[in-house]
């Protein structure tokens, strides 16, 4: 029974890493954007369409005192992509849904701005097969939503300058991403 078993999770393993329908990947533009961590895990779901979650996280500060630059994020996204041709090759358009917190200043001025974001977002890129389990994807993405924000005179006093709730509509993400097909 116990050889049997073996030979039935053996063959299903070789049907899905035949199938090609699960897929990880690192967006390395990410990666200069002080930093950014990130990931995504997608799965086709049929011919044309996946499905994704992502994850971005950085936790980063460069700097110290008043001179200090931040670009700290922790985002959340759930969405799909429709591929024309074939799942994870070609073209692709995308939609999603995200959530981010967030904390960033220093960069232009000593004001720093922290909150959190809803919204959705559009993209659309080009995914190029560098070999049977390795892609190179091209891409860029917007997105819009609500705000929920503070803004403070600097990053060490503490003092509020302006804070409230607003629409916004911003670049989600430029994407030269590595993925990884199993």
């Amino acid at each position: 029974m116990k050889k049997i078993l073996i030979a039935a999770a053996a063959l299903l393993c070789c049907q899905l890493l035949q199938a090609q329908n699960f897929a990880l990947s690192t967006n390395v533009l990410g990666y200069a954007d002080f930093g950014t961590l990130n990931i995504e895990a997608s799965y086709g779901v049929s011919r044309h369409w996946t499905v994704a979650a992502g994850v971005r996280y950085n936790p980063f500060s460069f700097g110290s005192g008043e001179d200090t630059v931040r670009r700290k994020q922790r985002s959340l996204s759930a969405g799909t992509r429709y591929w024309p041709w074939h799942i994870f090759s070609g073209w692709w358009l995308s939609a999603e849904l995200g959530y981010q917190e967030y904390n960033s200043g220093g960069l232009s001025s000593p004001k720093t701005s922290e909150g959190d974001r809803f919204g959705a977002g559009l993209g659309g890129g080009y995914t190029y097969m560098l070999g049977p389990h390795l892609n190179l994807d091209f891409g860029i993405g917007f997105w819009s939503g609500y705000e929920s924000y503070t803004t403070y005179d600097c990053q060490t006093c503490g003092r509020k300058i302006a804070s409230g709730q607003k629409f916004f509509f911003l670049p989600s993400e430029l994407v030269l991403a590595l993925t990884y097909i199993f």
